[in-house]
């Protein structure tokens, strides 16, 4: 009776058309749409992997197999479902490749943790072996480990193109051209600090322009800006430029406040007039005193100061955004500077070349040619909109991959090889653990398994003998035999070059065991909109909530 009048008091707590979900009912729910998200994905992994066609309400198709890029698009309700959204987020934020292996690994561990909890095994129980399994796994991977160096380019180039081979951008050297250009970008803005590597990806732009070829794309030494020059009047092209970096307007600031100026006689108005331009001539003066002969600014050039800056032969550009003038300062060595007073010759930058070209039907300048520059972009072409957003993920993805592989400077084998290892030594470890806690880890190392499942799936093979022959080649000590999908067969996967930043690997099971971790122990979804918790079709568009757990 206690209990009751408590379950009354709860509810009296909810606005009215509230919703409530508790226990079971609750985890049973969460772990079929955590797992319905992973099966929408699934089908992407790979070489073979499948891409999704995904279209918005404004009638926007993109076409693409990324992970985070279909889920992201996928505009899910269920709160379970945005959990999952996030893995691939933070898998990408952080490491930049490997989305869809994080995403499916969750889905997988949730799944194992709802077939113990049928069995009776408390969530806490599987929370502890997930964390337990999750730290061993990191350990097994790094001992499975090699080393890596930036000198290494005929592994990192393996490691892109694998990065890049389910990706449909083209053909096998058209692959081999884009991951040399992405290894050639983070070699040049590598900064080594400590004895460490580190790559900022913020300077290394991807500009991209529909025509042409996915081979046009190319790589300059320096900035691209997706702006023309000022003023017809000005150079196109500069030799040996000297560059300031201006976070000033060149034009007459209005008063912050508003004023009123009484003009009486035509003279007022000619003085006014002339006293304007006088300091605006001032400013481009300031400014041709050290010798710069481009600029390139943040804010506004006033009609005359661009009338005055041509007839000095200095080019301009303006209302550059922040981003791309913090690149701009990486790239020629310039200083950012807010005052045209504290200008001197000394901040100034350099390009070897200028240059104003025509792109596309749209007017772009091109900074190239600098010294050692620490910023750098990859002008990205295609034939379609299509094609060059999807040149643009694959390249997004390359660099995330061969960055985390040289800042930890360590790779794994892939195709699933490296998979079969720490599963295998997962289940020997279970047993040294003992204890329900065994039986968390083993569904760990199982899950871990969905990965040359899916490969073998991907590539027409019989998944279930495809793992015992793996297991099997794996048994007694650590091998590199994993899934061939252009074979159709099992292979030594270090043989064919097969090989994945290690970094990748374990932040996609950490991302995936602490996903799983919270998602169990929720037991209580209450939902104050008058919606059940349940979301519907699992809070899915079309119902994909929906699908069974079984696959």
């Amino acid at each position: 009776m206690a209990d009751n009048q408590l379950n009354g008091q709860q509810y009296m707590l909810l606005p009215e058309g509230s919703n409530r979900l508790r226990g079971r009912d609750a985890q049973s729910i969460n772990i079929a749409v955590g797992y319905a998200v992973s099966t929408a994905i699934k089908t992407t992994l790979g070489p073979k992997g499948m891409d999704k066609m995904l279209m918005s309400e404004y009638g926007d198709v993109i076409i693409t197999n990324d992970g985070a890029t279909i889920l992201e698009e996928m505009n899910v309700e269920h709160p379970t479902a945005k959990i999952m959204v996030d893995v691939a987020k933070n898998q990408d934020k952080e490491v930049g490749d490997g989305t869809t292996t994080a995403v499916i690994i969750t889905g997988e561990l949730l799944k194992a943790a709802g077939n113990l909890i049928d069995q009776s095994i408390h969530p806490t129980t599987i929370i502890k072996g997930y964390k337990m399994a999750a730290d061993k796994a990191k350990d097994i991977l790094k001992k499975h480990s090699t080393s890596l160096s930036i000198e290494e380019q005929d592994k990192l180039l393996k490691i892109a193109l694998i990065s890049m081979g389910s990706k449909n951008i083209g053909s096998e050297d058209t692959k081999k051209y884009l991951g040399k250009l992405a290894i050639q970008a983070i070699t040049q803005v590598a900064e080594k600090n400590d004895k460490e590597l580190r790559i900022d990806h913020d300077f290394i732009k991807l500009e991209k322009k529909e025509g042409g070829s996915v081979e046009d794309t190319e790589f300059i030494n320096g900035v691209l800006i997706d702006k023309e020059v000022a003023h017809p009047g000005m150079p196109k092209i500069l030799k040996n430029a000297s560059i300031a970096i201006l976070d000033v307007a060149l034009e007459i600031e209005k008063t912050e406040t508003d004023a009123r100026i009484e003009i009486t006689s035509p003279d007022q108005m000619q003085a006014f007039l002339a006293q304007e331009e006088k300091m605006l001539k001032d400013m481009v003066e300031k400014i041709a005193k050290t010798k710069a002969n481009a600029i390139f600014v943040q804010k506004g050039i006033d009609d005359v100061a661009q009338h005055y800056l041509a007839k000095a032969g200095i080019l301009a550009v303006r209302r550059v955004k922040k981003s791309d003038l913090e690149k701009l300062a990486k790239a020629t060595g310039a200083k950012l500077v807010t005052s045209l007073d504290d200008l001197t010759q000394k901040d100034l930058g350099f390009a070897g070349n200028v240059e104003e070209k025509k792109i596309g039907g749209e007017q772009m300048v091109f900074v190239e040619k600098c010294k050692d520059p620490k910023s750098v972009t990859i002008f990205v072409r295609g034939s379609t909109q299509q094609v060059v957003n999807e040149v643009e993920r694959s390249l997004n993805d390359v660099i995330g991959a061969l960055s985390s592989a040289v800042e930890e400077g360590r790779y794994v084998i892939g195709g699933g090889s490296i998979e079969i290892d720490v599963a295998n030594e997962l289940r020997n470890y279970s047993s040294e653990v003992g204890g329900r806690e065994q039986l968390a880890i083993q569904a760990f190392a199982d899950a871990l398994e969905i990965v040359p499942k899916t490969l073998a799936e991907s590539a027409g093979m019989d998944p279930i003998d495809t793992i015992v022959q793996l297991r099997n080649k794996h048994k007694d000590k650590s091998s590199s035999v994993g899934v061939d999908v252009y074979r159709n067969t099992i292979a030594d996967m270090e043989k064919l070059g097969v090989i994945e930043p290690c970094k990748v690997k374990e932040h996609a099971i950490s991302s995936a065991s602490e996903t799983a971790e919270i998602i169990l122990r929720i037991d209580d979804m209450i939902s104050s909109k008058g919606k059940s918790p349940a979301g519907g079709a699992g809070g899915m568009p079309g119902g994909m909530g929906g699908q069974g757990m079984e696959d």
